[in-house]
């Protein structure tokens, strides 16, 4: 195994634990150990981490408020040839967390960004949900208000991709009551919950029994949670004979893509509804 070494000028964006401290990497123990700063989110809570590690470099936060007056100042020691690390209360930066403003300055200035890999809870919970993941879509938080959270839903009615949420345990009853509203009690969901940690949960069904369990069980409204939706499943018994055919024989020149939105505008059927179908047909 060879040493990890930093190099001068460069921002490391550092995976760090989602629950058990033996989520993070040796690299990314070595990179905190060796940059210059460390900018953080919460100084206080990554200081449990860096504790945890005899790690005592300098600290610095960085925020949602914050990252805009933040984002010249790094870029100004970077310039200078230090070396920074950033890193998110969990998991991996930039992935709904701060950081986003800060890499696209740094990048825009030429300067090198790097990625130190490891834990992310959406993957984490995709992994072990049972719903495909060869096409998914990562939504990041839902709305905290019932009206908002059931529009972007309903926005995503047909979306036949799998979907990755992240959503406060607190608010888990109301939320599956909202993908029964607007998805239906069928949809087949999935929580995920303090993922790697001493009372980790993983549990699927529909969502109405999901809600009866959620209600049954006050424990489960604590900690983190990822929520993952099914996707829409197409029905090819519901789309007419006559665009299947249209289909067919657009994909015979063209790329499943651009067969779906020709036909769909020709049949006034949404094209998300035609694609798993020009796959199959594929």
């Amino acid at each position: 195994m060879s040493e990890t070494t930093v190099n001068p000028g460069t921002l490391y964006i550092v995976a760090t634990p989602i629950g058990n401290l033996g989520d993070i990497s040796q690299r990314a123990i070595d990179i905190l150990a060796q940059v210059d700063v460390i900018a953080c989110e919460d100084t206080r809570h990554s200081g449990k981490l860096l504790s945890a590690f005899s790690i005592k470099n300098k600290t610095l936060s960085m925020h949602d408020h914050n990252e805009r007056q933040r984002q010249e100042q790094i870029a100004t020691m970077l310039q200078e040839g230090k070396t920074i690390a950033l890193v998110s209360d969990a998991g991996t930066p930039l992935i709904s967390d701060p950081g986003f403003h800060l890499v696209r300055h740094c990048r825009s200035l030429g300067l090198t960004v790097s990625p130190v890999p490891g834990a992310c809870a959406a993957i984490s919970a995709l992994s072990v949900a049972g719903l495909p993941t060869d096409r998914f879509s990562f939504e990041g938080f839902l709305p905290s208000k019932s009206g908002a959270r059931q529009s972007t839903l309903l926005a995503l009615e047909n979306e036949p991709r799998t979907m990755v949420f992240y959503d406060a345990p607190r608010r888990a009853i109301d939320t599956v009551k909202d993908i029964v509203t607007t998805l239906g009690g069928e949809r087949y969901v999935v929580i995920a919950r303090e993922l790697t940690k001493t009372f980790e949960t993983i549990h699927s069904d529909s969502a109405q029994n999901l809600l009866d369990w959620l209600e049954q069980d006050p424990n489960q409204l604590k900690g983190e949670m990822v929520l993952i939706i099914e996707g829409h499943k197409v029905d090819a018994n519901d789309i007419p004979a006559e665009a299947i055919n249209t289909l067919k024989l657009l994909l015979a020149e063209m790329k499943p893509k651009k067969a779906c939105a020709i036909t769909a505008e020709i049949h006034g059927i949404k094209k998300n509804a035609l694609y798993d179908i020009a796959l199959s047909l594929k």
